[in-house]
């Protein structure tokens, strides 16, 4: 297990957020991240965790409240918030921007200006973690499911995040392509990155989770270890897991 500072990296702080039509996305809500840490957001649909993690990076403006990184408003400045906390979308075909598999590796660092060899050795090496290499020429879209999230999280990676967050990485993928993200995202935890993951499947990553977040009506109700929370989510519309000895050792997938 990665060993977490007493500080945290980000913190989320009476956090409010009323849509134009009047609904309440989030209420209230604090929240401490630290370094190192693998946290699952679960939450039936319309629980407030997608307009939650939007806040993060910038992609919606708290009504009230605010969200500091490193004590400071990220508000302050967006594009340097957005740099260190990556944020994965559930629908990767909407991120990509490239002709090719290389090319959109190399937006993010060439949109900040780094010198050409260095933004080709940051693809390279981007691809090789990913292990998309051998696809680097092929358009994005003549991908598999599962590799078209691994590049999604490659385009991310290139710029270095600090934070890593997924909304609902699993969904749309076959069992192959869910193994394949599943074991990216232990990789990049296990190689010190701080995971956010917003997820309906518990049984997929619970396993290697060291904390889980509840939402409801947009509010945190829970908030702890897996083994605690997870006896709670019932009443919060959340489904269970499926029982030990019926579901899929997440585990398992990783040997």
């Amino acid at each position: 297990m990665i060993s977490m500072s007493h500080h945290p990296i980000l913190e989320v702080k009476n956090l409010s957020h009323v849509f134009p039509n009047g609904t309440m996305g989030v209420h209230h809500v604090n929240l401490q991240v630290y370094k190192g840490e693998f946290i699952i957001i679960a939450g039936a649909n319309g629980s407030g965790k997608t307009a939650l993690i939007r806040h993060l990076n910038g992609l919606l403006k708290p009504t009230t409240g605010d969200v500091l990184m490193a004590g400071i408003s990220i508000s302050s400045n967006l594009i340097e918030a957005r740099k260190k906390i990556g944020l994965i979308f559930q629908d990767s075909d909407s991120q990509f921007v490239g002709q090719t598999v290389y090319e959109e590796v190399a937006f993010g660092p060439e949109n900040l200006n780094l010198p050409q060899a260095e933004v080709a050795q940051i693809v390279d090496e981007v691809l090789e973690v990913v292990r998309l290499s051998a696809v680097a020429n092929q358009s994005p879209h003549t991908l598999s499911g599962g590799q078209k999230r691994k590049l999604a999280v490659a385009g991310v990676l290139a710029m270095k995040p600090e934070i890593i967050m997924f909304d609902e990485p699993f969904t749309g993928l076959d069992y192959p392509g869910v193994v394949q993200v599943l074991q990216q995202l232990v990789a990049l935890h296990q190689a010190g990155s701080t995971i956010i993951l917003v997820t309906h499947e518990l049984e997929k990553v619970l396993a290697h989770a060291n904390r889980l977040i509840v939402m409801n009506q947009g509010q945190l109700v829970a908030d702890g270890r897996p083994e605690d929370v997870i006896k709670t989510v019932e009443k919060h519309a959340v489904r269970m897991p499926l029982q030990q000895g019926e579901r899929i050792e997440s585990l398992t997938w990783l040997k």
